[in-house]
């Protein structure tokens, strides 16, 4: 029968039996440290594994990985790095002690990571003398407001086994509730635990989420962007040769070395805590992010300092995946975050973090005393030089939403961006490719946007770009309308402040090209277009004509036939129109002297099978300045080819000009 793969995550305040409470469910005890030994308490992060019936016919079984992690106020941020990808809350509550100052920042920590489900068990039962029911009343009204108003409550002890099945029968309830966690193709571990084995290597934990890690896979350390391999695989202490999202998983990395706290990095493949194991593909880490961040109001009227508005420019610690960076927030309006109340802001971090839009995060104050403000991911490569502008602001309030999704995401970003490449600017987010491309085909339906090549372009933009394309295109016809269309460079040119992206002037061009426009080598024009020489060019243009048909035979050089300015832009012109034909440097003819001369040459040809330039110099009646020029077009053309110094025709001259066989 197969199992799904869920993650929980005990909260509450410091000795009201968590890690007793994960001991006795699991067989397993999750404090591993000396000092978690000496003093009774968890410091650090502590892992235990439970399987569970989900209670129904043909249903899966639970493969349940636990996170234990501190209550004790000074070891918060090793709390906050095992909620932060968690599936289910155990809230653990003593009977005898009740709500406690750390229990109620758990819950608020839980609450700004969007943790919807939870569990409460209310632990120490036997310690109280009065009914559990009463107990329960007390506790649920602290739950109100917050996500976990809703969640079972089920009294438990240690001591004498009261509720543990009750709570494993509460949890696999729940957990049938809950959707597995998404593989959207984007696999991301965030280290938790490291540490070296001898004779194995440098090993790392933590729990995957977004896809699948194989072994022999490259991989990269984030933010570090140091390569490396999965070596092999554990999950649940089995060695297995993949690991989906929702699990526990333990990684041999045999090219990296554990790095202590304090250490620098050294010139080989580095992993420590916070640390991301992750694909080549997605990116680089980035010193800036934009985000929404919101206080909980719960705060209201405290005089702790969480309860203190968080003011721009605070320097703070933010908790993202496994990771705690040193940040500066700096707020959208700049006025300061109260209780209740929700901000645009930026954060910029002293070095480069690993995020996804969509991520969720953690604020605490520099000191690491009081968890200040939660937030999610908007933009994980933000500008911090076009931050504050209004457009900016504008495209972040739109996408600052609980239940942001790609379509919400695209359509909010693409009005100010006016166009991007989707799948490469969400590629560092929590959206599959799928939802991507179903975004995408949502917005065109709702003619939002607009598919060009492989961008997606705001429609009303678009058609301002093209009329304006239009427009130069046009008054290069009016300007020059000798000319056989305006310069792809002019209109490129004359294009480049608005189509910054390499290429999408070439998708232009092309559309453009479907729809009554053509392009000819370098230049672009109407199909309608008709080039005509200006009236202050026409009285050279007949010249010119006059000048070639008296001497048609015998033309003059090029420097003879236009010794002047308008002369030669006539003579351009009519070349590129086709009425003239360059057949050497010096030479020009008419077109119709061109085209007696080849009719001549092939006449001769196909009667005498070849010829010599003196024998066509006297079928043509012309000299050899003249002749040698055009029998060197002709050949370049394939016309005719030389064969020592006799021409014969061409190939595909002598197969066209073949008279049909009988029969054919």
């Amino acid at each position: 029968m197969d199992s799904r793969n869920f993650i929980l995550a005990t909260a509450g305040h410091v000795d009201h039996g968590k890690s007793a409470l994960v001991k006795a469910l699991t067989g397993i005890d999750p404090d591993r440290l000396p000092e978690e030994k000496a003093r009774g308490i968890t410091i650090d992060l502590g892992f235990a594994h439970l399987e569970l019936p989900m209670f129904a016919p043909q249903s899966p079984t639970v493969s349940l990985g636990i996170v234990d992690v501190p209550g004790h106020e000074d070891f918060v941020k090793n709390m906050v790095a095992g909620v932060g990808s968690i599936d289910l809350a155990l809230l653990v509550v003593a009977a005898d002690d009740g709500w406690m100052p750390q229990t109620e920042e758990h819950v608020q920590i839980l609450t700004y990571l969007g943790v919807q489900r939870a569990v409460v068990a209310l632990t120490k039962i036997d310690l109280v003398g009065r009914d559990a029911n009463e107990v329960i009343a007390e506790l649920r009204p602290h739950l109100q407001g917050t996500p976990l108003r809703e969640a079972p409550i089920v009294p438990t002890s240690v001591v004498t086994g009261r509720g543990l099945e009750e709570l494993k029968i509460t949890l696999a309830r729940v957990l049938a509730e809950s959707p597995p966690r998404s593989d959207i193709g984007k696999p991301r571990l965030p280290v938790d635990r490291v540490f070296t084995l001898r004779g194995i290597g440098t090993v790392v934990t933590g729990t995957l989420t977004g896809g699948v890690l194989r072994r022999d896979q490259a991989v990269v350390i984030q933010p570090s962007g140091r390569a490396t391999r999965v070596r092999s695989l554990q999950s649940y202490n089995r060695d297995v040769a993949q690991v989906g999202p929702g699990t526990r998983a333990a990684i041999n990395l045999p090219d990296a070395v554990a790095l202590e706290k304090d250490q620098q990095a050294r010139d080989v493949a580095a992993v420590r805590r916070g640390d991301v194991i992750t694909l080549p593909e997605f990116g680089a880490p980035s010193d800036a992010i934009n985000v929404e961040l919101v206080k909980s109001s719960r705060l209201s009227g405290s005089r702790i300092p969480a309860a203190r508005p968080l003011k721009d420019r605070t320097l703070v610690r933010v908790h993202a995946g496994s990771g705690n960076y040193a940040a500066r927030v700096v707020l959208a309006d700049g006025q300061a975050l109260a209780p209740g109340e929700r901000a645009l802001a930026q954060l910029r971090f002293d070095t480069p973090v690993f995020v996804f839009i969509g991520d969720r995060f953690i604020v605490r104050d520099w000191s690491g005393q009081a968890t200040l403000a939660g937030g999610v991911v908007l933009d994980a490569e933000a500008e911090r030089r076009t931050w504050r502008t209004g457009a900016d602001r504008s495209a972040l309030a739109e996408r600052a939403n609980d239940s942001l999704d790609a379509q919400r995401w695209i359509a909010a970003v693409l009005p100010h961006e006016r166009v991007l490449r989707p799948f490469q600017r969400l590629l560092k987010s929590r959206f599959s490719q799928a939802e991507i491309a179903e975004a995408i085909g949502r917005l065109q339906t709702g003619s939002q946007a607009l598919q060009i090549g492989s961008w997606l372009a705001d429609p009303t933009w678009w058609q301002r770009v093209r009329g304006q394309a239009v427009a130069t295109i046009d008054a290069g016809h009016q300007a020059h309308p000798e000319r056989l269309g305006l310069p792809l460079a002019q209109l490129r040119a004359d294009l480049g402040p608005v189509l910054a992206e390499p290429g999408l002037f070439d998708v232009l061009v092309r559309e453009l090209c479907q729809s009554g426009f053509v392009q000819a080598g370098v230049e672009i024009r109407r199909a309608t277009h008709q080039p005509a020489l200006p009236p202050t060019l026409r009285e050279a243009g007949a010249r010119l004509r006059a000048t070639l048909t008296a001497k048609a035979l015998e033309p003059p050089s090029r420097r003879e036939l236009a010794p002047d300015q308008a002369s030669q832009q006539a003579l351009r012109f009519l070349v590129q129109t086709g009425a003239m034909v360059e057949i050497g440097p010096d030479v020009v003819l008419l077109s119709e002297t061109f085209a007696q001369f080849k009719t001549a040459v092939l006449e001769h040809l196909q009667a005498h099978g070849s010829a010599t330039v003196s024998e066509l110099r006297q079928v043509l009646h012309t000299t050899r300045r003249i002749l040698v020029p055009l029998l060197e077009r002709l050949d370049r053309e394939g016309f005719t080819r030389r064969d020592g110094d006799r021409r014969r025709l061409g190939r595909s001259t002598a197969q066209a000009a073949r008279p049909p066989e009988a029969g054919e």
